[in-house]
């Protein structure tokens, strides 16, 4: 009997939260190293924002010797940047502290990447010109609402240092994917921030505002800050380079497998320089094998890699990847456990079964 008309089974987000819409991306069915637009995880601390893009502007206002508005036909004529980044959300992995954490209990699919076409930021500043005293820019969203800790209302609004603003690579995108960026993902323009985590590349950008001082915005000062003491706010510092990282894709978490031989694939990605080398275990860390690098390691993307496992002997196997990246940090054997549960990135670790 003929397969032809079974239906294509293709994987779905994994939903953690429907309002403000939160989902995963299904990492473990991801072939490649390109997210889809379909699959691409959602993080939101609002609901959608509401607004007629036909009519969208840009200004650049603050601290600079011309303030300007750019038009999208504008900012669509200047000479584009396109960069493959790897976007992950800071609570990435949340569910694996210990001990647990409060907030979004992400799984290991609050990660994706893709192919960003926008203007470099440098290149809109430079037709407002900064002054002498800017120490900071500051970008508006256009999505507001309610924190859990207050009635008043917030816009998402979060600054980056005037180094950072200004790197070649920090764009303000239009397309992903060659494609308009999806209205769910900050159409018409967001900033792309890479090798930072994502909060930092702020979604539907209103505004740009150029600043002399450390922004207190509560995105910045109370969210997306480590803060590595249980009982006070000491030693407290923001989060922003994305730590070095992988993930094991194939096999599953707790599966059952016959003896013979299997290509164990997953991905590896760090905010500094490039991966490295990836290390695979199957005594719980006390010897390790190197994994063969199936993409080539480029700044701010992920790699793919494999290890062909030949396993003739029943019982149970403790799997463990290890990543390193080219300026020598190594995931650790223990995440840096803090209370709002950002970063984490110890090795990771699957258990199987052979029967």
């Amino acid at each position: 009997m003929s397969n032809s008309h079974q239906p294509e089974v293709r994987p779905y987000l994994i939903t953690k939260k429907l309002v403000p819409e939160n989902q995963e991306t299904p990492i473990h069915f991801i072939n490649g190293d390109i997210v889809s637009n379909r699959l691409f995880f959602r993080r939101n601390h609002f609901p959608y924002p509401r607004f007629a893009s036909s009519f969208y502007f840009l200004p650049i206002e603050g601290l600079v010797h011309n303030p300007k508005v750019f038009s999208l036909q504008q900012i669509y004529s200047l000479p584009s940047k396109t960069i493959k980044v790897v976007l992950e959300c800071s609570g990435d992995k949340r569910e694996l502290f210990n001990p647990k954490v409060y907030g979004e209990q992400w799984g290991k699919g609050a990660i994706s990447q893709g192919i960003w076409k926008g203007v470099p930021l440098r290149s809109l500043l430079a037709h407002t010109g900064l002054l002498d005293t800017a120490k900071e820019i500051v970008f508006e969203g256009h999505d507001y609402g309610e924190r859990p800790d207050s009635s008043q209302l917030y816009r998402f609004s979060r600054s980056l240092p005037i180094e950072k603003a200004l790197d070649p690579d920090t764009i303000i995108a239009y397309e992903y994917n060659n494609q308009p960026i999806p209205f769910k993902h900050g159409f018409p323009l967001r900033l792309i921030v890479p090798g930072w985590y994502a909060m930092a590349s702020v979604k539907w950008v209103k505004k740009i505002i150029v600043i002399d001082k450390e922004f207190k915005g509560p995105f910045q000062a109370d969210d997306y800050v480590y803060y590595p003491n249980k009982e006070n706010d000491s030693g407290k510092f923001p989060v922003t380079t994305n730590n070095v990282n992988s993930t094991i894709k194939y096999p599953l978490n707790r599966k059952l497998l016959h003896s013979g031989v299997y290509e164990i694939t997953g991905i590896a990605w760090t905010g500094n320089g490039h991966i490295a080398k990836v290390e695979i275990s199957f005594d719980g860390g006390q010897t390790w094998a190197t994994c063969q690098l199936t993409s080539s390691s480029k700044k701010y993307a992920w790699v793919c890699w494999n290890y062909k496992w030949e396993v003739l002997k029943k019982g149970e196997y403790n799997i463990l990847s290890k990543a390193t990246d080219s300026k020598g940090n190594v995931q650790p054997l223990e995440p840096m456990w803090n209370r709002k549960g950002y970063g984490y990135n110890a090795i990771d670790r699957i258990k199987v079964k052979i029967e």
